[in-house]
């Protein structure tokens, strides 16, 4: 079986700001929050989870702090300050609940987020 991904154009690497989120919309209906965390080994390293806290309901995490916890970038909701992984989405603070995470490519200074969600293990 093979899973085709869809790639949504973003923006420019350029205009994010490392350590700051950003608000997507892949389609009609699934927002993502963006972070650009800066460059490791020469390439940027973006990840992007659902910009809708699972606690709160509300479309927010884009605006979360980014943080590490134990060598692993985070961001806390702005509403109630779970923290949550950015890259596997599990919350730090509630082991019952993640956020979901989507794939990030950049192609030619383009951020592009992946439909296809990963489900946190």
């Amino acid at each position: 079986m093979t899973i085709t991904n869809t790639w949504t154009p973003v923006c420019a690497l350029t205009d994010l700001t490392v350590g700051r989120g950003v608000a997507a919309l892949l389609d009609d209906a699934t927002q993502v929050a963006v972070f650009y965390l800066g460059d490791e080994d020469g390439e940027p390293v973006v990840l992007a989870v659902s910009n809708i806290d699972p606690f709160g309901r509300a479309a927010v995490m884009s605006r979360g702090l980014v943080g590490e916890h134990g060598g692993t970038a985070t961001v806390a909701s702005p509403l109630l300050k779970q923290r949550f992984s950015l890259e596997s989405g599990r919350c730090l603070d509630d082991e019952s609940v993640a956020l979901p995470v989507y794939p990030v490519r950049v192609i030619d200074g383009r951020v592009e987020v992946g439909s296809a969600q990963a489900t946190p293990q």
